[in-house]
């Protein structure tokens, strides 16, 4: 009788379909994962640090186009009050007192005003407080504006009187015969209220963790978020190297501290210093930690049976966010399509998508508010002086012929002193009215300082100029004006390329029109002799 062995297999050693399918489905999730993850940091790491550098680097360069702007002013207001001197000789100590008190108090640019004249004596000062009148100038900044009779600006000092951190501004004062007679000084204390103060002391950047300090142009450190670092000397960091010569831009850089920071960086052409927004490395790795973090929790699977779900449902989780990035990296160099106003699924998608939508909607918004303040006179709204030498100097180049109208409001002063400055606003108003409906739809009205207006007559002879201007002088003349008198305006004319083919020869030979109007008695046109 034959005997059957039974032969029993190991059930142990083997691995079962389930098994290896599982095995299979977990490696290649592992993998995945794996891959995805390291391309995603690589990518996020490398889009966050470009636009946070960006983003710094438009902040910074908004604010030096903002500082470089009140410098301007600032220097426009020295100019003004030089002027006003020159113009009334005859002005009393005291008269000369209101007048500075009044523009330093009026603007709030300056701490303090000086009047000094060729020899160097102090003649009128605001506040009156501080009781320099009639004593000889002691500072080297001072006494070297003095000896330099052009408009100066100090590098910054410490005030041996104050023991304050200042910088100093001064414009010459000539007469109408050219002999130089001293000069209008401001200071600005850098730590004390004043609008200069206001603005760099308040600052809003694009990045949360971002801060700003600036430099002056020899490397002096004036504002920092830690106040026990101003005043040191930082010229040796490559940063501000760059700056010094005159660099704009975006870089990595190490802190007095030696923290590795991201720094954009915009000079201030008005005066030189430079404006450095910066935000530490450790934040932007902080943020991709996170970002990273998040990106684990969508990804990971809740069953590894659902292998092809899983993946596309990474995919459309990934995509909004993928596609937000994208047009963040683009947002500050090119124009930018906003996603469609549509809900998404995912609930942190949708409202990233809107966060979007919003944050770009502001910065147009900003954008354009600050492009309109920065080419538009606020008390009018018509175009301001930097604005109108654009379109000069464009029509200049382009050799498009046109006439140019240089209008000034006769005894514009009168009416201030007499009626005040409210009613002097309304004859502002009231003229750049007239001006605006005296000119066609492409021509271009533009305030040029104070009571000085400028009007561009696209492809218009000095023959039409005149007639425009014959227009504008008779209705401001005849108008019904706050002031209850008949207030009227002196106009030079000059036409291109006739007269000149450059911006400033135009405008030179347009002033000197405007004062043989007003040699020869006001309320008059007089076109420029060629």
């Amino acid at each position: 009788m034959p005997v059957f062995h039974r032969f029993s297999t190991s059930q142990g050693n083997k691995i079962g379909l389930t098994t290896l399918l599982t095995g299979l489905v977990s490696l290649s999730i592992l993998l995945t994962l794996t891959i995805l993850l390291v391309a995603s940091y690589q990518s996020k790491k490398n889009s966050l640090l470009d636009t946070t550098l960006a983003l710094n680097y438009a902040s910074a360069n908004k604010m030096s186009q903002m500082i470089d702007s009140l410098f301007l002013s600032m220097r426009s207001s020295l100019r003004y009050s030089a002027t006003v001197l020159v113009d009334h000789p005859s002005l009393t100590q005291e008269e000369a007192n209101e007048h500075l008190e009044m523009l330093r108090r009026s603007g709030n640019y300056f701490n303090s005003l000086t009047v000094v004249d060729e020899h160097g004596v102090i003649r009128s000062v605001s506040p009156s407080s501080i009781g320099t009148v009639g004593q000889q100038l002691t500072t080297k900044e001072a006494r070297y504006a003095l000896a330099l009779r052009k408009p100066y600006i100090s590098s910054p000092y410490i005030s041996a009187r104050y023991k304050r951190l200042l910088v100093f501004m001064s414009e010459p004062i000539y007469d109408k015969d050219g002999r130089y007679r001293g000069f209008v000084g401001g200071t600005i204390y850098l730590q004390n209220d004043n609008i200069l103060n206001m603005l760099i002391g308040n600052p809003k950047t694009d990045t949360i963790s971002s801060s700003y300090s600036i430099v002056s142009s020899n490397g002096q450190l004036l504002f920092h978020a830690d106040n026990q670092q101003i005043g040191k000397d930082i010229r040796s960091n490559p940063v501000v190297k760059k700056l010094l010569a005159g660099h704009n831009g975006y870089d990595q850089m190490l802190s007095i501290n030696g923290e590795r920071l991201l720094a954009g960086y915009a000079r201030v052409p008005a005066n030189g210093w430079g404006v450095i927004v910066t935000s530490p490395m450790e934040w932007v790795y902080n943020e991709l930690h996170s970002q990273v973090r998040m990106m684990l929790l969508y990804l990971l699977p809740p069953s590894l049976l659902l292998l092809l779900i899983v993946i596309q449902l990474a995919h459309k989780l990934a995509k909004p966010f993928v596609r937000l990035a994208a047009l963040m990296s683009k947002l500050d160099s090119e124009t930018v399509e906003l996603p469609p106003d549509k809900p998404h699924w995912n609930r942190e998608a949708d409202l990233l998508t809107k966060a979007f939508r919003t944050a770009a909607r502001n910065i147009k918004e900003k954008t354009d508010r600050l492009t309109h303040e920065a080419t538009t006179d606020g008390l009018t709204g018509l175009a301001n002086r930097r604005s109108i030498e654009d379109v000069l100097h464009a029509w200049t180049k382009e050799n498009k012929p046109f006439s140019v109208l240089l209008l000034d409001i006769d005894h514009f002063k009168h009416v201030n002193d007499t009626f005040g400055h409210p009613v002097g606003d309304e004859v502002l108003k009231l003229f750049a009215k007239i001006m605006k409906g005296a000119v066609r739809k492409g021509d271009i009205c533009g305030r040029f300082g104070g009571e000085e207006f400028i009007v561009l007559l696209d492809r218009a002879s000095s023959l039409e100029a005149f007639a425009v201007a014959e227009q504008i002088r008779l209705q401001m003349e005849t108008n019904a004006n706050s002031t209850g008198q008949a207030i009227t305006v002196s106009v030079g004319i000059v036409e291109s390329p006739l007269h000149g083919d450059s911006a400033t020869l135009l405008i030179e030979l347009a002033d000197q029109a405007l004062y043989q109007a007003k040699e020869s008695g006001r309320n008059k046109v007089v076109v420029a002799s060629r």
